[in-house]
This record gives C-alpha cells, structure tokens and sequence, in this order.
C-alpha cells in the first residue's frame, strides 16, 4: 500500500506527482496531503520514485531515507 507521510510533505503547493500516476488515483484538496485511493491504485510506485521530499513510501518495502 502506497502511503504519504505528512511530515515530509511540504503541503505548500499542488503536488507534482498527482500528474506522475498513469491511473489517476491520486487526489489533493487544495495544498492539502495528497490523497492515494487504494482501489485504483496499481503500486507501480512512481509516486514513490518521483517525490523530492521521500513523503510517498510503499508500506511493504522498507524505508532507508527515514
């Protein structure tokens, strides 16, 4: 399961990696924590590979950036 952690999401701006997801399951209100709707989502990890801040993590691999 693909996650976002809050505290490494700057939440300042619209987040560059919902245009990154190739089945749109990725949502974000205003500058808010981006949003993974887990029953589109494919685990491709994409998401996790383009975010500059590392706050995309896939919960079943471990993290070696926290």
């Amino acid at each position: 399961m693909i996650e976002i952690r809050d505290e490494y999401c700057p939440q300042n701006h619209p987040c560059p990696v919902m245009r990154i997801c190739p089945v749109g399951a990725i949502t974000q209100r205003g500058y808010g924590a981006p949003i993974v709707d887990q029953e589109k989502c494919t685990g491709c990890k994409k998401c996790v590979r383009a975010c500059s801040t590392f706050a995309w993590v896939d919960d079943k691999v471990p993290n070696t950036f926290s």
